[in-house]
């Protein structure tokens, strides 16, 4: 409860707000509208914490982090800011004082299409716990006017629509004119020397405005109010009418072309040189004009650019905004002075680097022909920095030529972000122990010998606030009435405290009562979007993340397809009836992901059809996965399919999700799911499959045979028959040819079922036989599920922050009175 909160005055705000922006009374709004005007309501709440915290910010001079990411998957904003005034309860009661559902009011508000998968979500989770914690930061991104993509099935195929978020405004956000700043592309670098200094100036360029819109990211409950700045690129000169009158139509909107491109899309399909290019275009616009504005902030009140590490950290997530290095280092030589020692030692003090997966695409690498083209001085700098680099290396290790090519940040044609990133960074960080300690081992272990101190873990976290709070308030309320405190919201590890009702048969009773009312939530949700009846009191088996082979969405699939066969010989197993529950969105260009998304959507179609099997299986892809859908899909889930190969998921936070939510976890010691074993012991959770070692060893000696697999065993082969022989797709029984073929590599030199599906397939069937028996003793799972809550508190990201700024950032926090 916020005691400072006015009911009348919100009141009075909000109609202003309808009457200011709609010309329009309430009785005459629509719901849309009374979205629009409650949020414009909340954010005057929210506006003068903000305008106190940065005020404190330059009373303090606090050493400011920037968090740089290409994503920022925030999720609804409303919902989430109104608790984390204290406010949710209040306003929700002076709103139905006027006759307004706050359910109906959240559910007009998009989800701003800012990112895709885990980093972006993490990403928002981390700004929540540095505003909650009280530490100054800002994140730094852009303004996707589209975002990846909005998802359609249709019949059973993904469709990728244009995800319209920003067509009715965003009511959040502020547009900083003040602060816009200029981007260059292309043209050719002239060297010059005066004053007895070589200086460098870019010339023949295009260039770009970086206009920055602030969104708020409200503190819980302590007035803190940091900033989200997400770039949007606008022309310099909006049309040129001496082209136009010219005839030269295409050059009089070249501007207004290049700054709409940028900002147009998430990851634009980058299998194409111009979708290479707009993507490097992309990280260098929201880095440059990030880093520009940073400089610029600090010249306010210092002098000495020596220093500037002494108050600014960058922290970049993943390799993505990895330019961040040279262009840094570009500003500080080419415009502050510094000599290129000064700038270096200024950089290397300044970035550190988050490394997400050990997954080729996410360690970068571009055409070196096309970073020059693009980034021409910039691309000097990285040359210059290589050379250095390379030259360290040869001192370090004389002779070792191997070292070179497994090091430098040039190499065979091409600009390796990663390495840079490394190079460039004091601190490089994994997300798991797991993951850690394969980069320190396998995937960057020359870097790891030659810079031991650098590397550091931190495991990733979420933040309770929304995922326990805001999407399971049945939840959320139980716990605080269990444990006496509501510490827990902003302490997590206090909620272990539940452990001592675990067994407690009443207590047992409220938590099933709960996880029911919260599967008739999703069973309505799922009636009303996909048309399917699912039964509450079946086991809700989960699936949702971004699909990729190696999540393995595959093999869970597979798996109802060998349970659905069984049924069929057999109408009467004895089975406790299961709805399997899909949500992903696959990258557009990925064809073999999008083929799974039609593999299970027409497994659903004949499954979900056949009277015969007494509604035992139902199969649901949730369309259009996201986070205020997913908030939903958390508090409901029995099961939590965490069941990537061992040694690929970097760690995983839907996983940390679900066990606050008390789902158990299905999955290979892999990620994350290793600590969460570790909290919630391996007797709480169903872990099956290969170890990360030994499928590394297979790896290694490249791979096994799945034909071995096929050949000798009837089951398997009986199931992956049913993939070309027209078993769940008659008018086209070709149609997942290639699926079958990537399993068993028929017609491919590439290796076979590179992520050992086959392999781990059994050891998964059996996971689940145990899943089937150990539900029909609900004392058990009710035990084993309230035990998952109760240990998810190292898994809140207010930890993983502090660990951050312990170890890596060094801030000090903020104190915000208003």
């Amino acid at each position: 409860m916020n005691t400072k909160f006015d009911k009348e005055e919100f009141k009075q705000a909000m109609i202003y707000a309808l009457k200011s922006k709609y010309r329009k009374k309430l009785e005459d709004a629509t719901p849309q509208e009374i979205f629009q005007a409650v949020a414009y309501a909340v954010k005057d709440i929210i506006v003068d914490e903000w305008i106190a915290t940065h005020k404190q910010y330059d009373k303090q001079d606090v050493k400011l982090v920037y968090y740089m990411s290409m994503e920022f998957l925030m999720g609804r904003a409303l919902g989430n800011n109104m608790i984390n005034l204290m406010a949710y309860d209040d306003i929700k009661e002076a709103l139905e004082k006027m006759g307004l559902d706050l359910n109906v009011i959240e559910d007009q508000e998009p989800d701003a299409a800012l990112g895709n998968g885990g980093l972006g979500r993490l990403a928002a989770c981390f700004l929540d716990s540095l505003a909650t914690l009280g530490y100054p930061a800002y994140g730094c991104g852009i303004r996707y006017r589209y975002g990846m993509f909005r998802q359609k099935i249709e019949n059973g195929y993904q469709v990728e629509v244009p995800d319209e978020w920003l067509v009715n405004g965003n009511p959040f956000e502020v547009r900083r004119s003040e602060y816009s700043t200029e981007v260059k592309f292309g043209g050719y670098v002239e060297e010059i020397w005066e004053g007895g200094r070589q200086h460098f100036i870019q010339r023949g360029y295009q260039s770009v405005m970086a206009v920055p819109y602030d969104l708020p990211i409200v503190g819980y409950g302590n007035n803190v109010v940091n900033t989200l700045r997400i770039w949007d690129a606008q022309p310099i000169n909006l049309f040129n009418l001496d082209s136009f009158d010219k005839g030269d139509y295409q050059k009089a909107v070249e501007q207004e072309n290049l700054a709409k491109n940028i900002c147009e899309v998430l990851y634009p399909n980058d299998n194409h040189t111009a979708g290479k290019e707009l993507r490097l275009k992309q990280q260098y616009f929201f880095i440059s004009a990030s880093v520009q504005r940073a400089v610029k902030k600090y010249k306010m009140h210092h002098g000495d650019m020596r220093r500037f590490h002494e108050k600014n950290s960058f922290q970049l997530n993943d390799t993505h905004p990895t330019v961040a290095v040279p262009e840094l280092m570009r500003i500080l030589i080419d415009e502050e002075g510094l000599t290129w020692d000064e700038a270096w030692e200024v950089t290397t003090k300044t970035c550190a680097y988050t490394n997400h997966t050990i997954m080729s695409e996410a360690l970068e690498k571009w055409p070196i022909d096309l970073f020059k083209r693009l980034l021409p001085r910039v691309y000097q700098i990285v040359d210059e920095i290589n050379r250095r680099f390379v030259e360290q290396i040869r001192r370090m290790y004389p002779g070792n030529e191997s070292k070179v090519a497994n090091m430098a940040i040039l190499y065979n044609g091409q600009v390796r972000m990663a390495y840079m990133a490394i190079a460039g960074s004091f601190s490089v960080n994994g997300v798991a122990k797991l993951h850690t300690e394969i980069l320190k081992n396998q995937e960057l272990r020359d870097f790891y010998e030659m810079t031991p101190w650098k590397f550091n873990n931190k495991t990733n976290g979420i933040t309770q606030r929304r995922f326990l709070l805001h999407g399971n308030p049945l939840l959320a309320k139980w716990v605080t009435e269990k444990i006496g405190t509501d510490a827990w919201i902003t302490d997590l590890p206090k909620i272990e405290g539940l452990a001592k009702f675990a067994e407690d048969p009443q207590a047992q009773k409220e938590f099933n009562e709960i996880k029911y009312q919260n599967k008739l939530r999703l069973a309505k949700y799922i009636k009303e979007n996909n048309g399917i009846d699912v039964d509450p009191n079946s086991i809700f088996d989960v699936q949702v993340k971004r699909l990729h082979e190696y999540k393995r969405q595959l093999l869970n699939i597979l798996h109802v397809m060998y349970l659905y066969s069984r049924l069929k010989d057999d109408p009467n197993l004895d089975m406790v009836p299961r709805t399997f529950i899909f949500g992903a969105k696959a990258a557009a260009g990925y064809k073999r992901a999008k083929l799974t998304i039609k593999l299970i959507n027409s497994v659903a179609e004949v499954v979900n059809n056949d009277p015969s099997i007494q509604g035992k299986i139902k199969v649901v892809f949730i369309e259009e996965y996201r986070v205020s859908n997913a908030e939903i899909i958390f508090a409901a889930a029995d099961v939590s399919e965490q069941i990537s190969t061992a040694s690929k998921e970097a760690s995983g936070t839907g996983n940390m999700k679900f066990m606050l939510n008390g789902a158990l976890t299905l999955g290979t010691m892999d990620g994350a799911n290793v600590e969460i074993v570790e909290e919630v012991g391996i007797e709480n959770a169903f872990i099956f499959g290969m170890s990360a070692d030994e499928v590394i060893g297979y790896e290694k000696n490249g791979g096994y045979n799945p034909m071995d697999i096929f050949n000798n065993d009837q089951t398997i082969r009986r199931i992956l028959m049913q993939l070309i022989n027209g078993y769940f797709s008659p008018q086209n029984p070709e149609l997942f040819r290639d699926i079958y073929d990537s399993l068993l590599n028929t017609k491919s030199s590439d290796r076979a079922d590179t992520y050992f599906i086959l392999k781990d397939f059994w050891s998964y069937a059996d996971a689940q036989r145990r899943i089937d028996q150990a539900y029909r003793n609900r004392e058990w799972w009710t035990k084993a599920a309230i035990l998952n809550v109760a240990h998810s508190g190292k898994f809140s990201s207010d930890r993983t922050i502090e660990e951050y700024v312990k170890d890596i950032w060094h801030l000090d926090k903020i104190k915000v009175e208003v």
